[in-house]
């Protein structure tokens, strides 16, 4: 797991420089099954779910920690997926919340024995 999932986002207000695309890679790698869009301004993930009833339960859990965190993705939800997209809107670009959030809704569906004791939300 990520120590990524350890970290809180900071407020972001504008003011701070968007990751470097060698940045975003950097910690991109922390992450599972995210991509860079070609500018290096925003990261998606599809996630894949069996009904409507667990997607919608994952889109609950997303938002609890969008909340948490104080930092929001942006979302499309379909039956039985989800896309969840960030980009840190206030600087045009891709912040460290952007990470430390994935590496939280990563950890959601990570196997059991990996979640309650090392994502500290």
């Amino acid at each position: 797991m990520s120590e990524l999932t350890q970290k809180r986002c900071k407020p972001c207000e504008g003011g701070v420089k968007p990751l470097t695309r060698e940045e975003a890679q950097a910690l991109l790698s922390q992450l599972k099954d995210w991509q860079l869009n070609e500018t290096a301004t925003e990261m998606s993930r599809p996630y894949k779910f069996q009904n409507y009833y667990e997607t919608m339960a994952f889109v609950n859990a997303v938002a609890w920690i969008a909340h948490q965190e104080d930092h929001h993705p942006d979302l499309e939800v379909a039956y039985n997926r989800c896309l969840v997209r960030y980009s840190t809107h206030a600087i045009g670009g891709m912040s460290e919340n952007d990470f430390i959030c994935a590496a939280k809704i990563d950890a959601l569906l990570a196997p059991p024995e990996t979640t309650a004791a090392t994502c500290k939300i």
